[in-house]
């Protein structure tokens, strides 16, 4: 590992969930996991391809369009808001449990996987931004066709067309218990809309395997199950009339304060047009 390994009770030394890449398909599986209560981190390289969009026309819900940096900062605050942790760096590599040097015993937080990041931040002093070296139970790798970092894990098998992709299955597992790939990374078409639907799949499918109890993720309206004499469901919530508009309120003001001006950050392109 490089650099010093972290203490044992820093923050981000033990995660259920680490998503890798915060691009559409990353960020969707985190607000996925974190709604349901998985402690969920995203490492963000900053490097989605969706930043290269001079205008995104053919995302749901934007019938004129959107700026794709916009959508990706909305969807990273999506996952904050959900509950998520996110940090600017880059996984290095993912490693079995059992294939480090351990004691021999079971980790007492369950974690499958050794996760070692790369985090070159010049804020890496604030509480939380530095994590060398990660635990997590479950990974979802959802990098562009970045796959060198999966070196580590035996059992995961890397299709080469061109570009490299993960071998999973149609939910996106990858056949190594806990770790899934989801979006481009698992050959799914390379549309925004695309990706961020299998993103929110593959983090059900976790959920599923992970015995959590998940229903829909739906908020209804108070009364929606209980006066039909049901419980609420696990992942659902009933609000009533007031905490509808309280929250109406609170997206219409977020959303009108996100779109005032226009993206401030430059238009990206092509790696090979830089200068």
């Amino acid at each position: 590992m490089s650099g010093d390994e972290t203490s044992a009770d820093q923050e981000h030394d033990s995660r259920d969930v680490v998503v890798v890449g915060g691009g559409v398909a990353g960020l969707s599986a985190a607000v996925f996991t974190a709604r349901q209560g998985l402690d969920t981190l995203v490492v963000d390289s900053g490097e989605s391809i969706l930043r290269r969009n001079a205008r995104l026309e053919n995302f749901p819900g934007f019938p004129l369009g959107v700026d794709a940096r916009r959508l990706l900062d909305l969807l990273a605050e999506q996952t904050e808001t959900a509950g998520a942790d996110r940090i600017d760096g880059r996984v290095t590599r993912v490693a079995s449990i059992d294939s480090r040097d351990t004691d021999g015993s079971d980790p007492a937080d369950g974690a499958r996987f050794a996760v070692e990041v790369d985090d070159d931040r010049d804020d890496a002093d604030a509480p939380g931004d530095r994590a060398d070296l990660l635990r997590a139970r479950h990974v979802v790798a959802a990098t562009k066709n970045e796959v060198g970092y999966l070196d580590g894990v035996d059992g995961v098998g890397i299709l080469d067309r061109g570009k490299s992709y993960v071998d999973t299955d149609e939910r996106g597992r990858t056949g190594v218990d806990g770790l899934y790939a989801a979006g481009r990374l698992a050959e799914k078409p390379h549309q925004a809309a695309v990706c961020a639907g299998h993103g929110a799949e593959v983090a059900v499918t976790l959920l599923e395997d992970d015995d959590v109890p998940f229903y829909h993720d739906w908020v209804t309206p108070e009364g929606y199950f209980t006066d039909r004499g049901r419980e609420v469901p696990p992942g659902c919530e009933e609000i009533d009339a007031d905490e509808r508009r309280d929250r109406e309120a609170g997206a219409l003001d977020a959303t009108r304060e996100r779109f005032a001006e226009p993206h401030a950050d430059p238009q990206e392109t092509h790696p090979s047009l830089e200068e």
